[in-house]
């Protein structure tokens, strides 16, 4: 039996994993870039999709101020992964709607992905809901169809962040995923869209991996985190 799927188990690491993101977090020197973007949305209030690269998840808690954001919720895959992942991030105050959000084929359907899409539409009523688009089994970087499909159906507005902190673990996963260091730089960079009314799916897909490339390759180049 895999370690994590130990209920004692998962839960000690969770407990672990969440202490140390955020002592790392309280202790790494951070640059915020076009974070007004991110401002107005939080002001304005009410649904909004955030997307990141599957690699940050264990950075993503650090961008999202829970004392002036709109509450937030985190769309988290059903495997065993993915359930210690959600119970570490829900103890920093997010959480987990469970299943996947690409709806590529039947398969994920099962897999919750026909549940989370309906509990993801109902948090976009009043709040954040936070999708990994690549997770949660990649190919890493490539965005699949979800979050432009939730964002088309719901009408709120997407925000793409790019998170990077140096120096940092990176896991011999899918995604070479990233675990923060202590007392180092860490760099949080947004951009933000709409939905183009009348565009293809597909078409906004594409362009939006490639705005979602383009921050996360803008907070690396600040942090000097390489490739």
């Amino acid at each position: 039996m895999r370690p994590l799927r130990i209920p004692a188990v998962q839960a000690a690491l969770s407990f672990i994993l969440a202490q140390w993101m955020q002592f790392c977090f309280a202790t790494i020197r951070w640059t915020h870039e076009n974070q007004t973007v991110a401002q107005d949305v939080w002001t304005r209030g009410g649904g909004v999709l955030c997307a990141f690269w599957h690699s940050r998840i264990a950075l993503s808690p650090a961008c999202w101020p829970l004392k002036k954001a709109q509450p937030a919720k985190a769309l988290i895959s059903l495997s065993a992964d993915g359930q210690f992942i959600a119970k570490a991030v829900a103890l920093q105050g997010f959480p987990a709607i469970r299943g996947s959000s690409s709806n590529k084929d039947k398969t994920d359907r099962d897999k919750g992905g026909s549940q989370a899409l309906r509990a993801g539409l109902r948090q976009l009523k009043i709040g954040a809901l936070a999708i990994t688009p690549d997770g949660p089994r990649g190919p890493a970087r490539q965005m699949a169809e979800g979050l432009p499909m939730m964002a088309k159906i719901s009408k709120v507005p997407t925000l793409f962040i790019g998170m990077s902190c140096s120096p940092a673990i990176r896991l011999n996963s899918w995604d070479r995923a990233i675990i923060p260091l202590p007392f180092g730089r860490g760099a949080i960079v947004w951009d933000v869209a709409d939905y183009p009314n009348g565009e293809d799916l597909d078409h906004v897909r594409l362009d939006w991996a490639e705005r979602l490339n383009a921050v996360e390759a803008r907070a690396d180049a600040i942090t000097g985190l390489k490739p």
